[in-house]
């Protein structure tokens, strides 16, 4: 079943008509491609609407719907606005949790229907992935581990946080990744308690922290990663600190499976942290679901307290972070199962000197 079937499939239980789609996530789970149109699914049919610029490679990638051109005298608005009154679609889903007001009161004037809140339809669906989305993120994270490999051979003392971050997305470009998931995070020294620090200028020295959070995207699928690893020799307290963090993931990661609540997950690592008498230096979720986005739901957060289900991937990265010291997290994504999960992230974890 392709994804605009699923969408389709899920229309009646919410009581609509139709589905409308325009945010770029959504789009491309819908029809696999984002060319800055807009997707109109019902029960028994979908369009997809682009302009001039992207109109052949839509016709030429997109299966099993209709593509259709859009202009300045006849917009996609204009032309879903006609397929709304002559397929009688009363209530019509919209992704309120991606469209602004500004558009909203756009379609609304336009659109004769009933605009009904239904980011869910999609971001539900978003959360377990098939096996083509599951091949993409595999891919994509199979070029961040040899990234990863690959960047421990030129840390050196003197290199900046900014030429190890330039570093690890010209490698991931090189292996095959499409673009990176994010803006990499390359954290030094006292610059690792900020858990999204941004490189800089910053040189790296001799008995630091180095933090290094990527991710590249394969087929629209995002990778995510952090190691941290120590330039020269580390300190007692460096190291009691990663091993903390380490424990706390591998805590995390042995209560993960499907049917947990995002909470149970967070606390079995929370309580590692806390019992090691860091918990105040460690204040975000576990870890976040990521697919077409690097931020997604289901979460392992404090805050979810619904089932994760079977085929979601998330990211299982705890830490800590001193003020004016260091920080530490290591990240993995993981995918849930029945059983339990399934790492798909294979880089070593265990304290790299270098």
């Amino acid at each position: 079943m392709t994804h605009f079937e699923k969408i389709a499939a899920g229309l009646k239980d919410r009581g609509l008509d139709a589905m409308l789609v325009t945010s770029e996530p959504g789009e491309f789970y819908a029809v696999g491609f984002h060319g800055e149109g807009a997707a109109l699914i019902t029960p028994d049919k979908t369009w997809y609407y682009t302009d001039s610029r992207y109109i052949e490679a839509a016709q030429s990638l997109i299966a099993g719907a209709e593509v259709i051109l859009w202009t300045s005298d006849n917009t996609y608005r204009k032309q879903i606005a006609e397929l709304v009154k002559t397929h009688s679609v009363v209530k019509l889903g919209f992704e309120e949790e991606y469209m602004s007001v500004a558009d909203h009161t756009a379609w609304t004037k336009d659109v004769e229907a009933e605009f009904v809140p239904a980011s869910s339809l999609l971001t539900d669906l978003r959360m377990v992935k098939d096996a083509d989305e599951l091949a993409a993120m595999k891919e994509a994270q199979r070029i961040t581990d040899e990234a990863l490999l690959e960047i421990l051979n030129f840390i050196k003392p003197g290199l900046t946080e900014s030429e190890v971050a330039a570093r690890l997305t010209y490698i991931m470009a090189r292996k095959g990744a499409e673009r990176n998931s994010f803006d990499p995070i390359v954290a030094c020294g006292a610059n690792g308690s900020k858990p999204h620090a941004i490189p800089g200028p910053d040189v790296i020295q001799m008995g630091q922290f180095v933090t290094m959070d990527f991710g590249c995207k394969v087929g629209g699928y995002c990778s995510d990663m952090t190691r941290t690893v120590a330039v020269g020799q580390p300190t007692e307290e460096m190291e009691l600190v990663y091993n903390t963090v380490l424990k706390a993931q591998l805590a995390g990661i042995a209560t993960a499976r499907a049917g947990v609540t995002g909470k149970e997950v967070h606390e079995a690592g929370a309580k590692v942290i806390a019992d090691a008498g860091y918990g105040e230096y460690f204040g975000h979720g576990f870890g976040h679901s990521l697919g077409i986005e690097i931020h997604e739901n289901p979460r392992f957060s404090s805050l979810w307290n619904k089932p994760i289900p079977a085929g979601a991937l998330l990211s299982a990265e705890p830490g800590i972070y001193i003020p004016g010291k260091f920080g530490v997290r290591i990240e993995d994504v993981i995918m849930l199962t029945e059983d339990g999960c399934i790492d798909i992230t294979h880089s070593p974890k265990q304290l790299i000197i270098l």
